[in-house]
């Protein structure tokens, strides 16, 4: 569903779901990113702080847009997109460099 929300707001669908799958990716892809970084926590802990990391990573790129006068909707998805894969890229490469000393 929130892979649905981030195609609607790029290809700028005129659906009425646009607006609820747009927010829910933009909440949801941060915080999987922090949650997937996060392993050691407890659960509700770690659902909690991830999304609050999902919350500021969200408000700082908004501000910063806007602080440049660059604001738009898909440069926000995009950005967003792009911060929560920079997020995961560490989490998996610790997961293959663990497997692979597992597996010796």
């Amino acid at each position: 569903m929130a892979a649905v929300g981030a195609l609607l707001a790029l290809t700028d669908s005129a659906s009425p779901l646009r607006g609820p799958c747009t927010l829910l990716f933009l909440l949801s892809a941060p915080a999987v990113a922090f949650a997937a970084a996060l392993r050691g926590l407890e659960p509700y802990g770690r659902a909690l702080s991830a999304l609050a990391g999902s919350v500021v990573v969200n408000m700082l790129v908004a501000q910063g847009m806007l602080a440049v006068h660059r604001w738009s909707v898909h440069g926000g998805v995009v950005v967003v997109t792009l911060l929560s894969l920079l997020l995961l890229i560490p989490v998996i490469l610790r997961e293959q460099i663990s497997g692979k000393c597992t597996q010796r």
